[in-house]
């Protein structure tokens, strides 16, 4: 009896192995992360639109926090407390403003004057994220560093001034700017959490698509010195997957003359998630092959950073709010 119970224990395990190895990632700890925080979303839509609004604000700070150690590994200096402040400042405004559009337009073109001027200060990392930085690196394999565009084997690098204003800038565009266009759609037409599902969801959705997708019948890829893993099945996985998602939104939200009406809207909206959902990993992995890193952090088990979470919903957001708004959902 209890050889057979060890049996069947070796061959879960090896079953699970091989799930990981095909995937690249740990499903059960990825998974029991993916829950948490499906229920800690929900929780903040069920109870109050300003609190999802205050939970993305958190991520983004996060996200910020793990680009500056990114960049940090490769010799780049961001200002993180005046990109905090100003991408608070930026997606509050654009959520309680008036005018959503002018809002978020003033406070990023100020917000890249404040962080160029930031940047081009003489400021060192301190003792915080020196030991972030030496965490980081002891995470990432001696292959990966050796494949960036900075050798850290070669100790401190250098870089002009005007290297650190252009990274800071990138992160201006990228963070604030991109999320953004993830708070604004929250105020179109009443709908504000059948709209944060399509934004936060529908790329989580058609992330996990292409996963599969790829993982099982993935033999075509897409982008082989990027992503290894990426195929053009797992992009088809992750339109259909994205496509299905919105759909189900859609009859779930609204009554069935703007069902019928407009069924081709989610059709739009998962070719759209699937195509800049996969873009934005792409985009993601070709600038941690570049830093010479693995992941973008490791606070989210299974799924390695909160940018590594993001980066697709990220890319996805101004397409679905750009959509959302033309079609009047």
């Amino acid at each position: 009896m209890m050889e057979h119970q060890e049996q069947r224990e070796k061959e879960a395990e090896e079953a699970i192995n091989a799930i990981n190895k095909r995937t690249g990632r740990n499903m059960p700890q990825a998974i029991a992360t993916a829950a948490v925080l499906v229920i800690l979303i929900l929780a903040c839509l069920l109870i109050s639109i300003n609190l999802f609004v205050y939970l993305v604000v958190l991520f983004m700070l996060l996200a910020l926090w793990e680009l500056r150690v990114d960049f940090a590994t490769a010799g780049l200096h961001i200002p993180v407390v005046m990109l905090w402040i100003c991408s608070t400042a930026t997606l509050l405004a654009t959520f309680y403003s008036d005018r959503h559009i002018v809002a978020m337009t003033i406070c990023v073109l100020v917000s890249l004057l404040l962080v160029a001027m930031a940047a081009s200060a003489k400021v060192t990392f301190g003792s915080r994220i020196s030991l972030a930085v030496a965490n980081k690196l002891s995470h990432t394999d001696a292959g990966a560093r050796l494949e960036s565009s900075f050798n850290h084997e070669q100790g401190e690098i250098s870089h002009s001034r005007l290297s650190h204003v252009a990274v800071s800038m990138f992160t201006v565009l990228y963070i604030p700017l991109l999320a953004s266009c993830l708070i604004m759609p929250l105020t179109f037409n009443d709908h504000p959490v059948a709209h944060a599902i399509m934004l936060v969801f529908m790329p989580a959705l058609s992330d996990t698509g292409g996963l599969f997708a790829g993982a099982w019948l993935g033999k075509h890829k897409l982008s082989p010195r990027i992503s290894p893993k990426k195929s053009w099945e797992g992009l088809a996985g992750s339109i259909v997957f994205a496509m299905v998602g919105a759909l189900v939104v859609m009859f779930c939200t609204y009554d069935a003359s703007v069902w019928m009406s407009r069924w081709w809207v989610p059709v739009i909206a998962g070719i759209m998630i699937g195509i800049a959902g996969t873009f934005g990993d792409l985009c993601a992995s070709m600038l941690k092959r570049d830093i010479g890193i693995k992941d973008m952090g490791h606070l989210l088990k299974g799924h390695g950073g909160v940018m590594d979470r993001v980066d697709s919903i990220l890319l996805c957001a101004p397409f679905v709010c750009v959509l959302l708004w033309a079609t009047g959902m």
